[in-house]
């Protein structure tokens, strides 16, 4: 008889060439062999393999994956929510939808727009410090600025809560209108470009803060970084929006986002 590894095999019976993995010839019935070969496994275990899968039937793991270089000096971390953190972002939902209402009134009523940006000192008129913010007489200006608001807002909203996403929209926009005020003797502030980079830097500072300290986080530090950009050079192609009132609103959300970072991380 010949070995498994033919292509065929004789019958003796009637001469007829054969597969060598049966047992009857099926052209004659004569009995081949009484049990047929066994065919050889496509991937045989080898010793590597035995050894693995008997450490796993004694209960012992194996050994782990070595760590590359790059993440073993840049562990991957999260920003920890405050015990303030919200689910569903009401604040800005509220603060968005306010400004395009604003925005639908004033282009129906121009004097409004008037009654509510700060255009030249204020004598009395401090309201303005907070309702210059939702000023806009630009439609892109309008776009960036709200669609800022509305993506970094929520952002901050879920990890701080809402009200530090109202308190530093409205902070930060009254306290860089109040120094366009002081440093310029005509200021004019109008739109919320100061309260939109003060919620963007807030969101940002933890991650900034991690990328300094080599770690390595999730967050689009780049789309972070275009918005911020365009919206500090808006004020050189529309005049209504102040870039010192931008810059100080950066500031202030840089510095408001750093401190409730590490206000939570010592709560944690």
């Amino acid at each position: 008889m010949t070995s498994g590894a033919d292509l065929f095999v004789v019958c003796k019976q009637c001469g007829s060439e054969v597969s060598p993995y049966i047992t009857e010839c099926p052209y004659c019935g004569h009995r081949l062999r009484r049990r047929a070969p066994k065919l050889p496994p496509a991937n045989p275990p080898t010793r590597t393999t035995l050894r693995g899968r008997a450490r796993s039937l004694l209960g012992r793991s194996s050994k782990p994956a070595p760590v590359s270089g790059l993440a073993r000096t840049r562990p991957r971390t999260h920003a920890r929510p405050s015990r303030w953190a919200a689910d569903r972002p009401y604040a800005t939902i509220g603060l968005v939808a306010v400004s395009c209402v604003v925005w639908v009134v004033e282009h129906a009523e121009g004097s409004l727009y008037l009654h509510m940006a700060v255009l030249g000192p204020l004598h009395g008129d401090w309201w303005r410090l907070f309702t210059s913010g939702f000023a806009y007489l630009n439609g892109l200006y309008a776009f960036v600025a709200i669609l800022t608001l509305a993506i970094f807002g929520w952002l901050l909203e879920r990890r701080h809560g809402p009200a530090v996403v109202l308190a530093l929209f409205l902070g930060a926009g009254a306290t860089g209108a109040l120094v366009a005020g002081a440093v310029y003797p005509y200021p004019i502030v109008s739109g919320g470009n100061g309260a939109a980079l003060a919620l963007l830097a807030a969101w940002a500072a933890p991650d900034l803060e991690a990328a300094r300290a080599g770690e390595y986080r999730e967050g689009d530090l780049l789309g972070a970084a275009a918005l911020a950009a365009l919206l500090l050079a808006l004020p050189f192609a529309r005049p209504e929006a102040s870039w010192l009132a931008g810059v100080v609103g950066g500031l202030l959300g840089l510095g408001v986002g750093l401190g409730m970072h590490r206000l939570s991380g010592q709560e944690a």
